[in-house]
């Protein structure tokens, strides 16, 4: 490739201080005020960065006098199908030269400081080779991951990684981490046991297979089941120790890429090792649809740690999608479009096709061994078309399917037999598994039985050839290529295909591309795209090719060639760490808006020192037992029939027989539920979002307004009846001032579009024009009278709590604890101290009238008309009679009563100031709640610790 001279790319420094000034007002990883706002901006700007210092790179290389051969040698990504090899000062200069934008500013405070880049892959790029107690030779192995990364000069890589040799010794495991500290690479020592069980066992006999839709083994199940637990184990230490090695040498700022199915636990490791590291980690095989994965033992696991991720990268969307649908599915997670969403914490998940370094083929068809092969081969094949194969001898690459579909076209087009050839490279992997063993002898058959076939005294069909080429030789043999055939059954990418339109600049030939190879998504629109167990298609889409027009031919080259140089390995790995420094600062944007978690020594300090304490529990998912995880036996049943934790049953009690505290149940679960739970305890239960109420020494009441709609419940209800019919797996609950239709163990996709038909149906119809809302969960629909919420009825709980309860000093502590849906959070903000008026420290006193309650059962209310707002003068009234305490001298507390009407209906008694007041949120990182609790598990120890320090009766 002809450089441009340097008068034609010159750019003025005038002009560079401009562009610093545009694209880089700081360090780019700094995220400061200047950086564009939105996350399209930001990755524009990324790009056009990297646009600009290829430039200004070019430049340089064009002013040092740059030769132009490549340093790198490599093959297919990952996928190993062929390549050269560097020696070692080619590799060191791969990874030290090159320089950035800021090399344009000589100022030492302009010039921006390069991202370490942490690079942890299974293998490193190196070969190590013991000669010595204390010596080892190094070969370099490089692949397409490690041309891709040595491309880049915006990052500072290291590598880390397996070597490839068991070294059991101290002084072995020192030197070789010296000489390879040389080479940027840093090693994982793993012992022969290790590498038996976590890579040739969970690695090669279960997720390889898996992921490439071949399935779990099963020659002999009980084996398999019984080594299957030892294997995981084996995998999880392994993943481990690169965590350990990891952590050893990350430093912050760091960005940690991990690569491939060996490392899907390295994430979690990770992120239990520093939260806020940033991590990526990249799949270079297929990822299986969510049927395929959930048949792994230990699907859940492997998915979860790799959600501890920041951003989760594949080859195609198609991938991606399986992954976002097997979290949808398996785990019940929420899918959207830019990932997983486990509770505010979001996952990134995206497609990032890898490359080639494109140039490196385009001037090696340029050198004079390559033109000398190129010369042999056009002599030794002259007057016959020649198509090829390059692949690895294994079971995806459909080499059988590829033979078989030749044959088919040789015997239904006699003239073609000697005026085409296939040249099939097999390279040997794996050669002591018996499958593989079967697999050449397959192949071996069926090229001996076509080429006894077809084949004359001078010529043969097929040339078959059971080893690698040297990178020269691959070139030349890309060249002079008139049709390539790639008929893999399942491949991540496949980047011959890459190769073989770079070196086909002169040639133009035609690519007939297996529709289930990665590479069909970006090169579809200029290759023939063929069903390769489709065999008689195969046949005719080489004769297609065969016979296929110059213009023709000419027209889809180009598109695939514009791809393949366009989209190279360079770029694929600048782009993934562009994102993924872009999602960890998107992370931070939302981690602003997510509420802290509940500092527990202060609010036990503060309530310790309160006289007054009020808490309030949600139920469901806050005191609730565990149940199974989404989708297992029995979990559906469990969860149907709430209890209460077992573990919260003596320090519930404690609690509730202290004097000074005034607990409250309040949960949307109807009065039969709460009464099964909590009849023995001392406390007060609000059902239904705290329309009805009792304390537990006497008999239910409502706190519902006299003039409750509720003519809407027949009509809905069978709506819902309707739906559950349709929806395996759902139910819906009647209660008495809402009903909730329930999809969560449901199919999620068939729950998803059900719920959306029966809001569909439900606006245009039975709620139409009643005063409802429609509240929507992460899995269920209810609907409930307008007002119907936490917040709104906690106003009449506390006035009917204080009426009944002779209390001596006014409320100055709460605590209020609940997985809530977001309607029903405004019972948080019922609590926060409005504007002060007055000065900030001075305490919040609100009053206003409560509700006419009887002390029986009533039945709910049905009239037309909307709520009323309180009237000042009934509030008024009222507080002469429930809230006159204390001896006729005045000594004890007496409320106040505001000159303006309350905010709340309702009646509430407080004296709170805002530093006594603990709102958290269980599980939800999305809330109006002042903190978070993680978990259940966080519940029960908070809960545990204040009952230590209750005082009984």
């Amino acid at each position: 490739m002809k450089l441009k001279s340097s008068e034609e790319i010159c750019i003025s420094q005038n002009h560079l201080a401009q562009l610093q000034t545009k694209y880089m007002p700081g360090n780019r990883y700094s995220f400061n005020s200047s950086t564009p706002r939105t996350r399209l901006e930001r990755l524009l700007r990324e790009r056009e960065l990297r646009k600009f210092n290829q430039s200004f790179n070019l430049t340089n290389e064009v002013k040092d006098g740059n030769r132009e051969g490549d340093p790198f040698g490599n093959d297919s990504a990952n996928e190993g199908d062929n390549g050269g090899v560097p020696n070692e000062e080619e590799f060191l200069e791969g990874f030290t030269a090159g320089r950035t934008v800021g090399d344009a500013f000589e100022r030492q405070d302009a010039r921006p400081s390069k991202q370490r880049l942490l690079v942890v892959a299974n293998r490193l790029p190196v070969s190590a080779v013991r000669k010595g107690e204390d010596s080892w030779q190094l070969e370099i192995s490089v692949g397409g991951l490690v041309s891709a990364l040595l491309g880049v000069k915006e990052f500072e890589a290291r590598w880390i990684g397996w070597a490839g040799v068991n070294v059991p010794d101290e002084i072995g495991q020192k030197s070789l981490a010296k000489a390879l500290a040389e080479k940027r690479c840093i090693p994982v020592f793993l012992d022969e046991e290790i590498v038996h069980q976590y890579y040739n066992g969970y690695c090669n006999n279960m997720l390889w297979p898996l992921f490439h839709y071949l399935g779990l083994p099963q020659e002999d199940r009980l084996a398999t089941t019984r080594s299957f637990q030892s294997q995981f184990d084996a995998y999880k230490k392994a993943n481990q120790m690169f965590a350990d090695v990891v952590n050893e040498h990350y430093q912050n700022g760091d960005v940690v890429w991990c690569h491939d199915y060996h490392l899907m636990f390295l994430p979690k490791c990770l992120k239990e090792y520093n939260i806020e590291m940033k991590v990526g980690w990249f799949l270079h095989t297929p990822f299986p649809s969510s049927e395929i994965h959930r048949t792994l033992p230990s699907r859940s696991e492997l998915l979860r740690s790799v959600l501890a991720a920041d951003l989760v990268g594949f080859h195609t969307y198609d991938y991606a999608r399986h992954f976002v649908s097997a979290c949808t599915r398996i785990l019940g997670l929420e899918g959207t479009p830019e990932g997983v969403e486990d509770q505010g914490k979001l996952t990134r998940v995206a497609a990032f096709p890898i490359g080639i370094d494109s140039d490196r083929f385009i001037r090696a068809l340029e050198l004079p061994q390559v033109q000398n092969h190129i010369k042999e081969l056009k002599e030794r094949f002259a007057g016959r078309k020649v198509m090829l194969g390059v692949d690895r001898l294994d079971m995806i690459k459909g080499i059988p399917q590829k033979i078989l579909a030749f044959e088919k076209f040789l015997e239904e087009n006699p003239n073609w037999r000697d005026k085409v050839v296939l040249l099939q490279i097999a390279v040997p992997t794996r050669t002591d598994v018996p499958e593989y063993q079967k697999l050449t002898s397959q192949v071996h058959e069926i090229v001996g039985r076509i080429n006894g076939r077809f084949g004359t005294l001078t010529t043969v069909p097929i040339h078959h050839l059971d080893r690698s080429l040297d990178f020269h030789a691959l070139c030349a043999l890309y060249a002079v290529t008139d049709v390539a055939l790639v008929t893999s059954l399942r491949d991540g990418m496949n980047l011959v295909s890459y190769e073989f339109v770079a070196c086909q600049a002169s040639k133009k030939g035609v690519l007939i591309l297996s529709e289930f190879a990665g590479a069909a998504q970006s090169l579809g629109a200029g290759a023939i795209l063929v069903n390769p167990w489709n065999i008689t298609e195969v046949a005719a889409s080489i004769g297609y090719a065969l016979n296929m027009p110059a213009d023709e031919r000419e027209k889809r080259h180009w598109h695939n060639f514009m791809h393949v140089t366009t989209h190279t390995s360079q770029e694929w790995a600048l782009t993934f760490v562009s994102e993924l420094n872009d999602t960890i600062f998107e992370a931070q944007l939302r981690t602003r808006q997510v509420p802290p978690l509940l500092p527990t020594k202060d609010a036990i300090e503060r309530y310790l020192q309160s006289n007054n304490r009020l808490l309030i529990l949600g139920f469901n998912s806050t005191l609730t037992e565990p149940v199974d995880i989404p989708g297992r036996r029995g979990g559906q049943i469990k969860e149907m029939e709430l209890k209460l934790h077992p573990d919260l049953k003596e320090p519930l009690k404690k609690l509730c027989d202290d004097p000074k505290t005034t607990v409250i149940i309040l949960s949307g679960s109807d009065r039969g539920v709460l009464d099964d739970n909590f009849s023995e305890y001392n406390m007060w239960l609000a059902a239904e979002n705290g329309m009805f109420l009792r304390l537990t020494t006497g008999e239910w009441m409502t706190t519902m307004p006299d003039n409750l709609n509720m003519d809407w419940v027949d009509s809905v209800k069978h709506v819902f009846e309707y739906f559950t019919e349709r929806t395996p797996r759902s139910h819906f609950e009647l209660r008495e001032t809402s009903l909730v239709w329930n999809y969560k163990y449901a199919d999620i996709e068939f729950g998803r579009l059900q719920a959306r038909d029966m809001l569909q149906h439900l606006w245009t119809g039975p709620i139409s024009n009643a005063s409802v809302d429609v509240v929507q969960g992460g899995r269920s629909v209810e609907v409930r009278a307008v007002g119907v919420t936490k917040g709104a009825a906690i106003d009449r709980i506390l006035g009917e709590i204080v009426h009944n309860r002779g209390m001596k000093a006014p409320i100055d502590y709460v605590l209020c604890i609940g997985h809530f849906l977001g309607k029903d959070e405004d019972i948080y903000t019922f609590f926060e101290p409005e504007l002060p008026s007055e000065p900030a420290a001075a305490a919040r006193t609100k009053v206003v009238e409560p509700v006419k309650t009887s002390a029986t059962k009533v039945s709910t209310s049905k009239s037309g008309s909307k709520p009323s707002r309180c009237k000042k003068q009934q509030a008024s009234s009222t507080l002469e009679k429930t809230c006159n305490y204390g001896s006729g001298s005045g000594s004890g507390w007496r409320p106040t009563m505001h000159q303006k009407p309350s905010l709340h209906e309702g009646s509430s008694v407080l004296d709170l100031k805002g530093d006594n007041y603990f709102s958290c949120a269980v599980g939800r990182k999305r809330s109006k709640a002042r903190y978070l609790l993680g978990s259940l598990d966080d519940v029960v120890t908070l809960i545990k610790d204040l009952a230590e320090f209750s005082r009984p009766c």
